[in-house]
């Protein structure tokens, strides 16, 4: 059986507009234009004179639109058609934080996304069913992780893009599913804009009365081949709701950012708290909307002398909320302050799959996630964070060798059907044991030698010995060592394990036979 290809289409429309209601939430129901300043008009009318600013509309939402309002006029005109407008400015980054928040809600439904531009998606849903169910269901899924994370969307479904993406920007409703072969019916009434062709093609068709998608569907393909060639093929074949363009998959980027520029200079912590907090929400509903969470955030803030301030902060845990995150960030920035007030403010995240999990049976209930993050950043600014971490062993021959890593969290022990060797019962089924209780750090001793072999130790007489065992590494470094080990007897009765730093020649008490 022929594998049928269905497309979903999500649609955001008037998307810078929608960018910056993602922002500031209260702007949805007020009219809202987005403006763009540019220099192309000289102020007194002279060649040479200087040019004035103009603030033009470059998008505005539904509301500003009911009233008048539309991309291309002039702040001014478009404030005498609508009083009430609230305008902004265009800021690239709340654009671009958007579109891929909008990409990122779409993964988190389907695997095989296309980028079709700012505010539109393609989601191929072949196998989805079977996971979410029929295709209206897979529509309300879409809509959902649209507006989690601050976006509102229309949903089409079709058996190409381009039909699902007429019909979404048609569409009175969130969800609108094209019966499979109903396609050029679906897209008869659209107007012949809606396909985007170049203007001399469209000026062509406009000349011969083309004026929807239908009356394009119900030309002859013989006579469109001859007079308009490849070109007027391509626009009968969208007619019909034909897509022959590849599927070009889009894969996220390692790093997730959310921006915010500023209209005025802060030089307050407590300000720019505010801020960061309003950015890692946003950030934080794009994690949580796909199911992941940060294990590393970057902080990066443009500063006003045209400089930029930039801090690494190291998360403990992988989280997605906001508070331990924004604490990390303050206890940061307090011990490392910008060196001049903050115009701009960017907070990156390393997103991976949080793994859901249960304690042992047998183990104390671990912390919560936020609760241990901000204790480890209190205890890193008591101690430092150099101090703080989870010790493991280097690949060294060197007794007591480690190193410091980021604290993570202890994993389930082994099953006892599964303890290693060295803890199996004896064979014998004898119970004694030897345990070698070590002395961290080692106690400085007095021994006496006989050449090399210890006779006394802190006054005590050798009764029996076993060694040495000589180790020795970095011989080319400064951190150069080289020690013997030795197993001995005392006259008290006491079994230890001695060591010399043959670098020195101190003697050390390792550890004690219990």
């Amino acid at each position: 059986m022929d594998r049928v290809s269905r497309f979903a289409c999500v649609l955001v429309e008037h998307f810078d507009a929608a960018a910056v209601e993602r922002c500031e939430p209260a702007l949805r129901a007020q009219p809202l234009g987005v403006v763009n300043v540019r220099g192309d008009r000289p102020s007194s009318g002279r060649e040479g004179a200087p040019t004035a600013k103009i603030a033009m509309i470059v998008e505005a939402n539904a509301e500003a639109r009911a009233r008048g309002v539309r991309p291309g006029m002039t702040e001014a005109e478009a404030r005498a058609r609508c009083p009430m407008l609230v305008t902004r400015p265009l800021i690239e980054e709340y654009v671009l934080s958007a579109r891929h928040a909008l990409l990122e809600a779409a993964l988190a439904v389907s695997p095989r996304i296309e980028d079709g531009g700012a505010g539109l998606v393609y989601v191929d849903t072949v196998g989805l069913e079977r996971l979410i169910g029929d295709p209206p269901s897979i529509g309300r899924r879409l809509v959902h992780q649209a507006r989690a994370v601050g976006l509102t969307a229309r949903i089409g479904l079709a058996a190409s893009r381009t039909a699902a993406r007429v019909v979404a920007a048609r569409a009175s409703g969130p969800v609108t599913v094209v019966p499979e072969g109903r396609e050029r019916a679906g897209l008869a009434g659209a107007p012949l804009a809606t396909l985007a062709l170049s203007p001399d093609l469209a000026a062509t068709l406009a000349r011969w009365g083309v004026r929807t998608l239908g009356d394009l569907a119900a030309l002859p393909r013989a006579g469109l081949a001859t007079r308009l060639g490849p070109a007027g093929l391509r626009a009968h074949d969208l007619a019909l709701g034909l897509d022959h363009d590849p599927f070009r998959p889009w894969t996220p980027p390692p790093f997730w950012e959310e921006a915010q520029g500023l209209e005025w200079e802060i030089d307050s912590l407590g300000v720019l708290a505010g801020v960061l907090e309003t950015v890692l929400e946003r950030l934080c509903r794009r994690l949580a909307s796909a199911a992941l969470a940060a294990d590393a955030l970057e902080v990066r803030l443009g500063l006003a002398s045209g400089g930029h301030h930039a801090r690494d902060v190291s998360l403990a845990y992988p989280v997605v909320e906001v508070k331990p995150m924004l604490t990390l960030m303050v206890l940061d920035l307090e011990a490392h302050p910008p060196d001049a007030p903050v115009t701009r403010v960017a907070v990156s995240a390393h997103p991976i799959r949080a793994q859901a999990g249960q304690g042992g049976l047998w183990q104390p209930p671990a912390p919560a996630p936020r609760d241990l993050v901000s204790v480890l950043a209190r205890l890193a600014a008591l101690v430092g964070a150099d101090n703080l971490g989870s010790p493991a062993l280097v690949d060294s021959h060197r007794s007591d060798a480690f190193t410091m890593l980021a604290f993570s969290p202890p994993s389930e022990p082994a099953p006892l059907d599964h303890r290693p060797p060295w803890r199996s019962p004896r064979p014998d089924g004898g119970g004694h044991r030897l345990a070698l209780r070590r002395m961290r750090p080692a106690r400085r001793i007095d021994v006496e030698a006989a050449g090399e072999r210890p006779t006394r130790v802190d006054a005590r007489r050798v009764l029996a010995w076993a060694g040495p065992w000589r180790a020795s590494g970095d011989w080319w470094d400064v951190e150069a060592w080289a020690r013997e080990e030795w197993d001995v007897m005392l006259s008290d009765g006491a079994l230890c394990r001695v060591a010399r730093d043959r670098l020195t020649g101190h003697w050390y008490l390792d550890a004690l036979y219990d």
